[in-house]
C-alpha cells in the first residue's frame, strides 16, 4: 500500500461542491467532482451546529485542521475515507454559503478575509492500496475522534449494491424505517443502528449466528429489498398485536419476538 501526502486549499475543495438529492441522499463530490466525500462506508452528517462552527472558525484562524485521508481508485478519482464532517463544514460555508458562523454568512466576509478562508491550506494523505488495505486503514484511522459504531465498521468491510440500497431505508435522518418504527426502536438512524437492529432480526430469522454473516452472504445482491420487507412485517406485527401504543414499547427487540411468534405458529400447526 502507497501513502502519498498532498496540500490542497479550501478554494479547491469545494470546487465542484454538489450534494446530490436531498441532504446529499444520491452522494457528495467535491474537488471538482474527483472527490466522492460519501462512499457507502460513511456515516452521514452528524456534526451539531457548535461542532460544525468550530470548523469555520478554526480555518479563519489560520489554525490547522487534524489531517484528512483520502483513498485512490483505479480510474483516478477519490475517496473520502476521515474528515467528512470538516469537509462537508467548509464546504457548506464557503461554498454553498448555506449557514453562518458568528452572525456571519461567507458572503457577509470582506474580500480579504474570504480569500484567507479560501487560500487555507488543507493536509490530505492519498492511499492507494487494494480494498482490503484501504478499509483496515480506515477503520485504524477512525480509532480517534468521534469512534465508530459498530454496525459503521461493518460497513467498511462489507461494501456493495447491498450495503447502498439498505442505508437508503435504515440510515437517513429522516428514512422510511425511522418514520415507520421510530416509536419502537431506540439508537440514531444515521448512526447505523437502525440497520444493525433490522440485520440483527433477519440474520436471526435465517438461523445465522452474526450480523457479519448476513451481510456477507448479501454483500452483492443487487437490493435490500429482502430485509425491508421482514422489517416492515415485524412492525406492522408489533402494531396489530398492540394496537395501543405504551412509551415502555420503545426498544424492545421486536424481531426476536415476531421470529418466536412464527415458529411457535409452525410448531402448533
Amino acid at each position: 500500500m502507497k501513502i502519498e501526502r498532498i496540500q490542497i486549499s479550501v478554494a479547491e475543495l469545494k470546487n465542484g461542491y454538489q450534494e446530490r438529492g436531498t441532504g446529499g441522499i444520491e452522494g457528495v463530490v467535491a474537488y471538482g467532482g474527483l472527490l466522492d466525500v460519501r462512499p457507502p462506508y460513511q456515516r452521514e452528517f452528524i456534526y451539531a451546529p457548535k461542532e460544525r462552527d468550530e470548523v469555520i472558525r478554526t480555518v479563519k484562524k489560520g489554525f490547522p485542521l487534524n489531517t484528512m485521508y483520502w483513498a485512490k481508485n483505479d480510474d483516478g478519482r477519490f475517496e473520502l475515507m476521515d474528515g467528512q464532517q470538516r469537509t462537508i463544514s467548509i464546504c457548506r460555508y464557503a461554498g454553498e454559503h448555506t449557514f453562518a458562523v458568528d452572525k456571519k454568512y461567507y458572503f457577509n466576509l470582506d474580500r480579504d478575509l474570504q480569500k484567507q478562508i479560501d487560500d487555507y491550506i488543507l493536509d490530505i494523505y492519498i492511499c492507494d492500496g487494494t480494498p482490503s488495505e484501504v478499509h483496515e486503514w480506515f477503520k485504524v484511522i477512525n480509532i480517534a475522534g468521534k469512534p465508530l459504531t459498530a454496525q459503521e465498521l461493518r460497513n467498511t468491510a462489507y461494501t456493495g449494491t447491498w450495503l447502498s440500497d439498505a442505508k437508503i431505508h435504515f440510515s437517513k435522518p429522516t428514512c422510511s424505517a425511522y418514520n415507520m418504527a421510530k416509536n419502537y426502536m431506540s439508537g440514531s438512524p444515521i448512526r447505523q443502528e437502525y440497520l444493525e437492529t433490522a440485520i440483527k432480526w433477519i440474520a436471526d430469522s435465517d438461523g445465522l449466528e452474526s450480523i457479519e454473516d448476513y451481510m456477507a452472504i448479501h454483500q452483492h445482491d443487487e437490493n435490500a429489498d429482502a430485509i425491508w420487507t421482514y422489517f416492515k412485517d415485524v412492525i406492522e406485527w408489533v402494531q396489530t398485536i398492540f394496537p395501543k401504543y405504551r412509551r415502555e414499547m420503545k426498544g424492545i427487540d421486536w424481531g426476536l419476538l415476531y421470529s418466536n411468534s412464527i415458529i411457535d405458529k409452525t410448531i402448533k400447526i
